[in-house]
């Protein structure tokens, strides 16, 4: 076959399988316009999953199977309106891939709402029967933006009359100050925290016009990041870490070092016009219940307190809040020094010196290689199995939909589009192929007596991250430096207790150190809540991060038990994504769209 050919083939396929999809749309806007779940049901397979955000339901909602997902299409669309679908041209075109075994086209579509302007993908695959005809299997619905309030981006930006042409007046600096000083009105929103979720909510929220005020206690927006120890560097790679709006430059390296990624913060916050107010701790607040408003309180670097009155308070100080310190007997015995994690720098000081970090999950495995690597003998102490998983290549595949290339926010999308239960089998399927991959390192730490676990339903490190936020070890070297014996393994259950000299096991033998580095963790994000906002909210709330009933991060990125008050977490691209849909719930409030959750 020459060239031509070959071209020829590959455009018919391709036309092919943008006419399957385009077809199955018109069938779909046609049933659900009738709102007839026979009609609409006819189209699914009998095993299918449908995961909406926002778009018919206002909320995070995963329904399966197919006489589900037609019964609540057809109850929904009598509010959402659902109309004009159709595949746009300026986006990943349809196409053949394989997802959970499933050979199937995907299509990416785009569609209106009452409410405004929707996205989601569909994967069908051939009908029982043989006659061709496409079915879905999966169908995600999400609400991209709302009607009349776009994103001020792109075609919608500002002109920049309001200073280019004011001679006398003040200017975009002068403006800038004006609008961070909040000397003048309340904001709308307050967002506790600066680092990758408080600053892309923040963004976000500006570009859909609500005032938003963002406070961070550390002097610099980024220390949150540029205080951690010496050596940190992201796991993930950079082309799935960016923030909304702006990319990384394509000169950055693929794991971004955390000076560089903290820098970037400052400078992004610049840029997106963010007002942010660092040295400033959240210390207090209370919802008036009359006034639909908090009063927060806010603590000055200088000693002064401010109250503002927001009517949304978000929580973005991250899946973890103050350090866990646990009870360990004998350590206030122990003369040398006990450090939490959050507190380590650099090993450079520990040249000579023993070292035992309590932990096994990553920091406490890079903390183990810093010390390793500036002369420290150290050993990690394991309490509890962990899973131990490869940078490169095993943690990349958790990478492969934003590999395969094409724009971000259609990877996002994809990304966004998976129901709980298509993620946990996505998850298995990956964790089996990883343990492919870490044979021979799992094995070596077996052998030395590590313990090693592939989570509770074999789902992997990624489950156990929404589970309960730690638990694992992405591997930047540690392991085979235990293997070999270069870092020392002591299993918790053979200590007796801490002494002055070190950890005094059961069999009277002591092993000694200067250093015990307390890799434990962190209390979750609600001690935060109990602490700043009292135990009667958190017991209203509930639990915040990990799954909850409905396999969704409980009180994530969506409307709590709690009028106005909010959270977001996770990593750089868990943030991306999920702010567009917590700043559209919070504009819908605003405009009178969406009520508080009932």
């Amino acid at each position: 076959m020459d060239d031509f050919d070959q071209a020829l083939r590959e455009f018919q396929l391709a036309e092919q399988t943008r006419r399957s999809a385009a077809d199955w749309l018109g069938a779909f806007e046609a049933a659900l316009a009738a709102r007839d779940p026979a009609r609409i049901g006819a189209l699914f397979h009998e095993d299918s999953h449908w995961r909406d955000i926002l778009a018919f339901t206002w909320h995070m909602t995963a329904v399966a199977g197919r006489d589900g997902i037609a019964e609540r299409l057809a109850a929904e669309q009598a509010r959402t309106a659902a109309h004009g679908f159709h595949l746009p041209r300026d986006r990943r075109p349809p196409r053949r891939v394989t997802r959970l075994g499933i050979d199937s086209i995907e299509a990416i579509y785009e569609f209106s709402t009452a409410d405004g302007r929707g996205a989601g993908i569909i994967r069908l695959s051939p009908a029982p029967g043989g006659d061709g005809t496409m079915k879905a299997w999966h169908i995600s619905t999400t609400l991209e933006a709302l009607k009349g309030h776009e994103e001020k981006i792109g075609p919608n930006r500002p002109t920049g009359a309001a200073y280019s042409r004011n001679f006398g007046g003040d200017n975009w600096a002068d403006m800038r100050r004006k609008a961070s000083a909040y000397d003048d009105r309340e904001p709308a929103v307050l967002v506790i925290g600066a680092a990758q979720a408080g600053l892309s909510v923040a963004a976000r929220l500006n570009q859909l016009g609500v005032d938003t005020l963002v406070v961070e206690r550390w002097p610099r927006i980024g220390d949150s990041w540029r205080r951690r120890y010496h050596s940190l560097a992201l796991h993930n790679s950079i082309h799935l870490n960016h923030l909304p709006y702006m990319e990384f430059p394509p000169t950055w390296p693929k794991y971004i070092p955390k000076d560089m990624l903290a820098n970037w913060f400052e400078f992004y916050a610049d840029a997106m016009e963010i007002n942010c107010w660092t040295g400033t701790e959240f210390v207090g607040g209370a919802w008036d219940e009359a006034a639909k408003r908090w009063t927060a309180r806010l603590k000055r670097s200088d000693g002064s307190e401010r109250i503002v009155r927001p009517r949304h308070l978000v929580f973005a100080n991250g899946v973890s809040s103050y350090p866990m310190i646990p009870d360990l007997p004998g350590i206030e015995d122990f003369k040398g020094t006990v450090i939490h994690s959050e507190g380590f720098d650099s090993g450079a000081a520990w040249k000579g010196k023993n070292a035992l970090i309590l932990g096994t999950g990553s920091s406490a495995n890079d903390i183990a290689l810093d010390l390793h690597s500036h002369g420290a003998r150290a050993t990690l102490i394991q309490r509890g199995s962990t899973t131990v998983v490869s940078i490169d290549p095993s943690a990349r595949l958790n990478e492969a939909i934003w590999d395969e290339g094409g724009a971000l926010e259609d990877c996002d999308l994809i990304v966004a589009s998976a129901t709980p239960p298509l993620m946990i089998q996505a998850y298995k399927a990956v964790t089996k192929r990883m343990l492919e991959l870490d044979r021979e390192m799992i094995e070596g730490l077996k052998r030395i007596g590590f313990k090693h676990d592939v989570g509770e339903d074999e789902t992997g490190h990624q489950m156990k991250y929404f589970r309960r936020g730690g638990g694992y070890n992405l591997d930047a070297g540690s392991s085979a430096l235990l293997i070999k014996g270069e870092l020392g393994l002591l299993q918790y259950d053979r200590i007796e207790r801490f002494t002055a000299e070190g950890a005094l096991l059961k069999d009277g033998s002591t092993v000694p150190a200067d250093l015990i580095v307390l890799a434990t963790g962190y209390y979750p994000q609600q001690e935060l809540v109990r602490r700043t906002l009292g135990d009667d909210m958190l017991e209203r709330i509930g639990p915040v991060w990990g799954i909850g009933e409905d396999g969704e991060l409980n009180n994530m990125y969506k409307r709590t038990p709690q009028e106005g008050l909010w959270f977001i977490a996770g990593g750089l691209a868990q943030c991306r994504i999920n702010s567009k849909y917590l700043a559209l719930q919070i504009k819908a409030m605003e405009l009178g769209k969406l009520g508080p959750l009932r």
